[in-house]
């Protein structure tokens, strides 16, 4: 691959998605099984309108089928899938047929791009493999169909490794791609795996988001409330868009359970909690604190602390950890609200590992008790 991106001031390579392995992997197949001739190079026009050059590989061919595979590169993308091979098994057939195989998984809950029941071969890499079959019969005078059959030796072990189960697809990996290209580190795709899990949820019949940050959440969530949270999403550092796709789906509300060191930034309109884009933990603190009455000296310590926690044990010793987290839960109803103009109710609660629970805002206990009766029901 010869695609750049920069991040972070940084040059980082661009890779290839499972779709484009298993597109050029098709192409090759079909054009060695109708010229009975080696393909060791395929040329893939992606939806990107790049072009990609892909080394075949694993070649086996017989009179009446051809099977190769591509080997997936990741780029500079920390993918759980870099190194696999997406193979293609291909011969004539009276009629079109596309399956999965060994480590393709299958969709077992609505909401996806895919039925449920079917191979987890989203919609853009099928209409790249059927133009990969067209182009291929259209050149070498091909009339007929063919039977494609895609395969991912070891699909189904690392289809643990990525967010496949909780999405509803088992026994193996996706095949996944709408540009052809991964770009290392992609806000878009975290992003849109964050609206799948959404969208997956919503068409499970949820209307009561449950939301947190990361792990730290959901084990609190465990031990303090005893949540149900396997129906759950993960919204990492992407709290404006997880509240804006909320809205767009027209959930009932938004329960966003966090650590404190993510949840303050919020109070602030920080709707990305990542640091690269904004910190103001101690800058808030250390205000709260002083507008609730604490010395110049109190709040120089808080704003010079290094953790949330440690800031949390100056306002404990000074009394003023109720006062500032009171503070902090309106300031965060405010924003957050904003963000989605008041069309659904959002609760978020703060916690620490040392201090439990911190805060809530104004409409969390209403809407945690509705978590509460669920599980309750169940």
């Amino acid at each position: 691959m010869n695609l750049f991106t920069v991040k972070e001031g940084k040059q980082l390579r661009c890779g290839y998605t499972t779709g484009s392995c298993a597109a050029g992997a098709v192409r090759a197949a079909a054009t060695m099984l109708l010229t009975g001739e080696a393909v060791e190079l395929v040329r893939l026009l992606v939806p990107s309108g790049d072009v990609l050059v892909l080394s075949v590989e694993h070649i086996l061919r017989t009179n009446d089928r051809v099977s190769c595979a591509i080997c997936k590169d990741s780029g500079d993308d920390p993918d759980a899938t870099d190194g696999i091979y997406v193979y293609a098994t291909v011969q004539k057939s009276d009629t079109y047929v596309l399956t999965g195989g060994e480590g393709i998984g299958k969709i077992t809950k609505p909401g996806l791009a895919c039925a449920v029941g079917e191979w987890a071969i989203n919609p853009i890499p099928r209409q790249m493999i059927e133009r990969a079959l067209t182009d291929v019969a259209e050149q070498y005078g091909y009339n007929g169909q063919f039977s494609v059959q895609l395969s991912i030796p070891g699909g189904e072990e690392i289809a643990k490794k990525t967010f496949n189960p909780r999405l509803g697809v088992q026994g193996g990996l996706s095949i996944l791609g709408t540009t052809g290209i991964v770009e290392p580190m992609s806000e878009k795709a975290l992003i849109h795996t964050i609206h799948m899990e959404m969208d997956s949820q919503y068409a499970a019949g949820i209307r009561h988001l449950l939301a947190f940050f990361g792990n730290y959440g959901v084990s609190f969530s465990q031990a303090q409330w005893g949540l149900d949270t396997t129906k759950r999403i993960t919204c990492s550092n992407y709290v404006g868009e997880m509240l804006d796709y909320a809205v767009y789906k027209e959930f009932s509300d938004v329960l966003l359970i966090g650590h404190i060191g993510k949840v303050v930034k919020l109070a602030q309109g920080i709707m990305n909690t990542h640091s690269r884009y904004g910190d103001g933990r101690m800058s808030f603190l250390a205000l709260a604190a002083l507008l609730g009455g604490a010395t110049s000296q109190v709040g120089q310590a808080i704003y010079d602390c290094v953790t949330t926690d440690g800031a949390l044990e100056i306002l404990a010793k000074q009394g003023l950890l109720k006062r500032v987290m009171s503070f902090m839960c309106k300031k965060i109803e405010f924003y957050v609200q904003y963000r989605v103009q008041e069309k659904m109710p959002v609760g978020v609660i703060a916690f620490s590992q040392e201090w439990g629970v911190l805060g809530m805002t104004k409409q969390a206990k209403a809407i945690l008790a509705v978590h509460e009766r669920r599980k309750q029901d169940e």
